[in-house]
């Protein structure tokens, strides 16, 4: 129910009293309790700043123009302060990690949407070191290695299928996603297709997951009782929502469960390790079933999303992504490339192609929100212990002092030294920062790596010609209005390199896929 559309017969003018007692104690509380807070765009006494609901990061690095590196956006009479620039996110969430490592609370995406079981909004603490313990093993480097044989097996069917069927090229990317991440989570081995109901649940779960999260969605954020308000999380749909995903999990986890009861074989993966472990991790079969549903949700989402975007990167910028076939064809020749091909020293065409792309159009554009658990002072401005922070990744990857003045410009050479090598000194904030880092970077960076190899060295990839023929435009502004954003739908073709590429592909390396 929206506020300024209440009507207020006498009956509640005890209540109207109520609030404008109540604003002005907020009024007061705001000048008195912060001093030194950074600058930032106008806000209501009540209901703080007003983000629009579209696409809000694009906004806040429009403020962050004026206001500076940091600024502050307020959550009723809460203070959020949004980091915009490299060297503030270094300062404030990388030299202030411990500080910086808790998560505000989020009662929508944590409290009702993931039942507060979700590692990625778990506070810091006690219970958010055990469960990133024992996603540890799982997830390191060595582990990451490990997988590249089987990612390397299922990029070359995902890329046997575009050249079979290239109109449903993204529907291809996220199948690539879900067998890999099917496999990781749960053992199951085979092809897992876009179109397979449980795939489906788990892309949907994301987006909704991705709705709860994204800043000035909910009012109850600013205004918790309204948990408590006859109707309001019903009329959300949200309790829903975290209900089919938890049924979702547990199932998943229930399946393997019964795999291994009946002794039949199970891969190795997280739900059989953690399991295996359970009593050393002292975990609860709930946050067992959300551990690995966390890597079935957001393994899928965020890899498919990274690799559709540098396809969009390679049709919108065929110069640059020409760059990158020269570079593949040098170092593999007339077959697929493989990872052992794809190191920084023999690829840093190809990585800086990867990392310009996470730069251009990164998937988590508004970032994460941390929480601070000390007072931080950045340049003479506070931020306050307590406060919300916001690493707007859109801003901060617009950073002209950082990037140069072409942040907007589609630009390898940022990425590459005079002699041609990868500045290994340069960063991306695509996988977070801080203690609150994505413990599956590893993992995702290799996928985007080898499809986009795979993909850049089989096909040409330009705009798609329409009836008329013309280029169809892409629309590369038109991504989802979720805290992982994806690209919308968009037309792209494919036109294959060699004559006998089904064969090369059928003759690369990697695991083979069972289909």
């Amino acid at each position: 129910m929206v506020l300024d559309q209440l009507t207020a017969p006498a009956a509640f003018l005890p209540l109207v009293a109520a609030l404008v007692l109540l604003g002005l104690v907020l009024v007061r509380r705001r000048g008195t309790k912060y001093t030194n807070l950074p600058a930032g765009p106008p806000s209501h006494w009540f209901s703080g700043t007003a983000l629009p609901a579209s696409h809000p990061w694009r906004w806040l690095y429009d403020q962050s123009r004026q206001y500076g590196p940091l600024m502050t956006i307020w959550r009723g009479s809460s203070p959020t302060i949004v980091v915009s620039t490299v060297d503030a996110c270094d300062f404030v969430l990388e030299k202030n990690a411990r500080d910086t490592a808790d998560r505000p609370r989020q009662i929508m995406g944590d409290e009702i949407m993931s039942h507060n079981k979700r590692i990625l909004l778990v506070s810091h603490g006690d219970r958010w070191r055990r469960l990133r313990k024992a996603l540890h093993a799982p997830l390191q480097p060595q582990s990451a290695r490990e997988l590249r044989p089987l990612q390397e097996g299922i990029a070359r069917s995902a890329a046997l299928d575009i050249l079979r069927d290239p109109s449903r090229f993204q529907d291809h990317i996220q199948s690539y996603a879900a067998t890999l991440v099917v496999h990781m989570a749960y053992g199951r081995r085979g092809r897992a297709y876009y179109s397979d109901p449980e795939i489906r649940e788990v892309v949907e779960g994301s987006k909704r997951l991705g709705i709860t999260l994204r800043p000035g969605a909910f009012a109850i954020e600013s205004y918790p009782w309204l948990r408590y308000f006859p109707g309001y999380l019903k009329s959300t749909g949200v309790q829903k929502w975290a209900d089919d995903e938890l049924d979702l999990f547990v199932g998943a986890l229930r399946d393997v469960k019964a795999r291994l009861a009946s002794k039949q074989p199970v891969a190795d993966c997280f739900a059989k390790y953690l399991l295996e472990h359970q009593r050393e991790f002292n975990l609860e079969d709930d946050e067992i079933a959300y551990l690995c549903g966390s890597v079935f949700g957001a393994g899928s989402d965020t890899s498919s999303s990274a690799i559709t975007i540098c396809v969009m990167a390679a049709a919108v910028f065929p110069d640059q992504a020409a760059r990158v076939r020269a570079e593949l064809d040098k170092v593999a020749g007339g077959r697929m490339p493989s990872f052992d091909e794809l190191d920084i020293e023999s690829a840093p065409i190809l990585r800086a192609f990867i990392a310009e792309s996470f730069r251009w159009r990164p998937v988590s554009s508004g970032g994460f929100q941390h929480k601070t658990t000390a007072d931080i002072v950045y340049r003479g401005q506070l931020v306050p212990a307590g406060a919300a922070i916001i690493p707007n990744h859109w801003a901060i990857h617009r950073d002209e002092a950082y990037y140069g003045p072409d942040v907007e410009a589609f630009n390898l050479d940022r990425w590459l030294d005079a002699d041609g090598a990868f500045k290994t000194s340069m960063k991306h904030v695509q996988f977070g920062m801080g203690r609150r880092v994505c413990p599956g970077q590893h993992v995702a960076h290799n996928s985007v790596l080898i499809n986009t190899a795979f993909m850049l060295w089989a096909f040409d990839i330009g705009h798609a010609v329409g009836n008329d023929g013309r280029p169809v435009p892409i629309d590369t502004l038109a991504f989802t209005n979720t805290a992982n954003s994806h690209p919308l739908p968009f037309k792209a073709q494919f036109v294959p390199r060699h004559p006998n590429l089904e064969q090369l592909i059928l003759d690369s390396g990697g695991e083979d896929i069972e289909e």
